[in-house]
């Protein structure tokens, strides 16, 4: 099987020996070489996978879930992820436990991970909450491996915070290599991320700031859009422009859907609540005001029908480089004439790019498998090796 070749010889250009008994909480927190291996190892679970080859490194072993927020696509992935590595998931339904007794997040987080290899983990409502949650239970499941409670240390992979969702902008970024031909051919392509309007209030800002985060990183012209006083989190944009700096590449916020399309080789219109809403709701949350988040919300929703022009429409697409942009996102998107009468995408350009975002969204279950193949394994490419040498059948049918 010698293309497995192709992927072992990548990660022997690659140091990404820090990954190995690590979590995954932030893109930026990674090097450049450590999100490249992500890629490659997904590639090449992947590419078993489609050769029929079981890639389980596991014979045993449980990924714990743990969703704080709705979620399809993320919460199957993670399970496929888990399963392609040959570990069983079992979710964690707070309700259900004796955290609403009391529980403290030390003893929840120990007791769950006796027999753990994963825990998985969406927080992404709250500013200043979810991403410091998922570090007190990454703490705490650490403390019980050191003190011998538990056998293994469980690695802690984000699947969506406050901050960032690093498994969907991972997979987005994975999407556009494959699309493209490679990062060779991404210096100079222009993103366009841009606010779109939604029926809704209050989605998390987790998907920009995770686009202006990473792609920023590849030498590409990221443009960040959006009416006033949608602004995202400042340090975020701080950091998005001594990426750009450092790669080449450049980064601009406007206050206009039309000048960030405009050329651009990539749009993502996305809607976000703003920052300094998503912090106010916070406080009027852990204050338990629920008077004040009912007039909030109704602030909020008054606020976004003022933009509804802030829609992907033919005409904004027919504005990008020859017409035909990459639409990306990370569903389910706001259609409109379909999920609701006005929204952030025309039923006409979503249902051209439908099977480019499926395909979009097939990629984070390699992504997701990767992170914990590479925090599990030590050597991965004498691993990937053997999973390609041992040659045992996925499917015995074929």
């Amino acid at each position: 099987m010698t293309y497995i070749k192709q992927f072992t010889s990548k990660l022997d250009q690659l140091n990404c020996k820090n990954l190995y008994q690590g979590d995954f909480f932030l893109t930026w927190e990674k090097t450049f070489d450590e999100i490249m291996a992500t890629y490659t190892v997904a590639d090449a679970l992947r590419a078993l996978r489609e050769d029929n080859v079981s890639t389980k490194i596991f014979d045993s072993g449980l990924g714990i879930s743990l969703f704080r927020d709705n979620s399809t696509r993320t919460r199957f992935s993670f399970g496929s992820a888990c399963n392609l590595l040959g570990l069983e998931v079992q979710d964690l339904d707070e309700g259900k436990s004796q955290i609403a007794h009391g529980e403290t997040v030390r003893e929840t987080a120990n007791m769950i991970s006796f027999m753990a290899d994963v825990i998985g983990i969406r927080d992404d409502m709250y500013i200043g909450k979810g991403n410091a949650y998922m570090h007190e239970v990454a703490k705490a499941v650490r403390e019980g491996y050191l003190e011998g409670v538990l056998e293994q240390c469980p690695t802690l992979v984000n699947l969506q915070c406050d901050i960032d969702h690093p498994t969907q902008i991972m997979a987005d970024m994975n999407h556009i290599i494959h699309h493209f031909g490679g990062i060779e051919n991404l210096k100079g392509k222009k993103v366009a991320m841009t606010w779109a309007y939604s029926p809704s209030y209050g989605k998390p800002l987790s998907v920009p700031q995770g686009v202006i985060g990473l792609m920023t990183r590849f030498g590409m012209e990221v443009s960040l859009a959006h009416p006033k006083g949608y602004e995202v989190m400042p340090e975020i944009e701080k950091m998005a422009l001594k990426n750009a700096a450092a790669s080449g590449g450049a980064f601009t916020t406007s206050n206009s859907m039309e000048a960030a399309f405009k050329d651009a080789d990539i749009v993502y219109p996305k809607s976000w609540a703003p920052f300094a809403a998503m912090e106010k709701r916070t406080k009027l949350y852990g204050d338990g005001d629920l008077e004040g988040i009912k007039v909030l919300e109704k602030e909020l929703l008054t606020e976004n029908a003022r933009h509804k022009d802030w829609e992907c429409t033919e005409q904004m697409m027919q504005m990008t480089r020859e017409g035909k942009a990459l639409y990306l996102h990370c569903l389910p998107a706001d259609i409109s004439g379909v999920s609701c009468k006005e929204g952030e995408v025309a039923a006409s350009v979503f249902d051209r790019y439908r099977v480019p975002l499926y395909k979009q969204a097939s990629h984070k279950p390699y992504i997701i498998a990767a992170m914990i193949f590479l925090s599990k394994v030590k050597y991965p490419q004498q691993v990937l090796a053997e999973l390609a040498s041992r040659n045992r059948p996925r499917f015995f049918g074929v």
